[in-house]
């Protein structure tokens, strides 16, 4: 079994619990692609001392962005700012 995120215009809509060959098979009529996400990933360390996969866990409302191929976290406040190494917002002093 494994996590995956439904992405639609680069936010996440959904997350579920399924095995890989269920995604793949899937025929889902609405729009978005499902990627898939580790629930032991977090600022770019997995938990159990595993390669990372994406940055982080997604959550929905989060974004994805395509070309670095990570999630990260809607911005907590106006002047906060994303830091592009770890993928994790971080408050500007």
């Amino acid at each position: 079994m494994g996590h995956f995120a439904k992405v639609l215009n680069n936010k996440v809509t959904d997350v579920i619990v399924a095995e890989p060959e269920f995604i793949d098979n899937y025929v889902d009529n609405s729009p978005g692609q499902w990627i898939q996400t580790s629930y032991n990933t977090h600022n770019g360390v997995h938990d159990l001392g595993g390669i990372p996969l994406r940055q982080n866990f997604a959550g929905v409302g989060w974004n994805y962005n395509d070309s670095a191929d990570v999630f990260y976290a809607p911005k907590p406040d106006s002047d906060w700012t994303l830091n592009k190494t770890s993928w994790v917002w971080e408050a500007n002093d």
